[in-house]
C-alpha cells in the first residue's frame, strides 16, 4: 500500500497517535500473522478503556480494519469485553483503503486517497486525539512522512524470533524523543515517544 502524504502544519492541537503491541524483538505479528502472544489482562483492559476515552477517532488500514470489524461487533466480544466493545463499536472510525467500497462496521468512513488537505480537515474536525491502531503499512507511511505526533509501544515480554516488523517499509532511521514509560504487572512495558520535528 503506497500513500502520498505530506507533513501538516496548522493550528490543530490534537495529535495523531500510533499505538501498537510489539514483541521484545520488534515484531507486531508472528510469521503466520498470529497475535496470540499479546499479553492482556484486566490491567491492560483498564488501560485500553482509558486510552479509548482519550480518542476522538480511530484510524485503520484495510487489513487491521477487517480484523477489528470482524471481532468487536461479535456476540463473544460484547460478552467477554463489554466496555471496550461498546467504545470500539461506537467511536468514529476511518479506514484507509483503495479496494474497499463498503464499510460494514458502524461509524466508519472509507478514505481511498490521502492528501494534506484531507488530513488537515480530519485533525481540525476533532478536539481530542486520533489514534492509529495496528495497521503496519499505513503506520510506516505516516511515519516516513513525519505525520505521527506520538508513538506508544506496548512491549510484550516475548521474543518471537520471526514475524512482521512494525516499520518494515521505512528506508531511513529517524529519532524520537522519550516522554515516559509505564510498567504493567504482567511484564508489559508501555513506552511513550514524541516525534522530533
Amino acid at each position: 500500500m503506497a500513500w502520498f502524504v505530506t507533513y501538516l502544519k496548522g493550528p490543530a492541537m490534537n495529535k495523531f497517535i500510533l499505538f501498537n503491541m510489539i514483541s521484545l524483538d520488534g515484531y507486531f505479528e508472528g510469521p503466520n500473522k498470529e497475535i496470540n502472544w499479546h499479553n492482556v489482562d484486566s490491567e491492560f483492559n483498564d488501560f485500553a478503556v482509558e486510552q479509548l476515552n482519550e480518542a476522538s477517532a480511530l484510524i485503520f488500514g484495510r487489513i487491521t480494519y477487517e480484523l477489528m470489524a470482524g471481532y468487536w461487533p461479535s456476540d463473544s466480544a460484547i460478552k467477554d469485553d463489554p466496555i471496550v466493545s461498546d467504545l470500539m463499536n461506537s467511536i468514529t472510525k476511518y479506514v484507509f483503503s483503495k479496494s474497499l467500497s463498503i464499510a460494514g462496521w458502524n461509524n466508519t468512513t472509507i478514505i481511498n486517497e490521502v492528501n494534506d488537505i484531507r488530513l488537515r480537515d480530519l485533525k481540525d474536525k476533532f478536539k481530542k486525539d486520533i489514534f492509529i491502531f495496528g495497521s503496519a503499512n499505513l503506520a510506516s507511511t505516516f511515519a516516513s512522512h513525519n505525520l505521527i505526533d506520538e508513538y506508544r509501544f506496548m512491549i510484550n515480554p516475548v521474543i518471537l524470533g520471526n514475524g512482521t516488523p512494525l516499520f518494515k517499509s521505512l528506508t531511513k532511521p529517524f529519532k524520537l524523543k522519550f516522554k515516559q514509560s509505564k510498567l504493567f504487572k504482567s511484564g508489559n512495558v508501555l513506552l511513550y515517544y514524541e516525534s522530533i520535528r
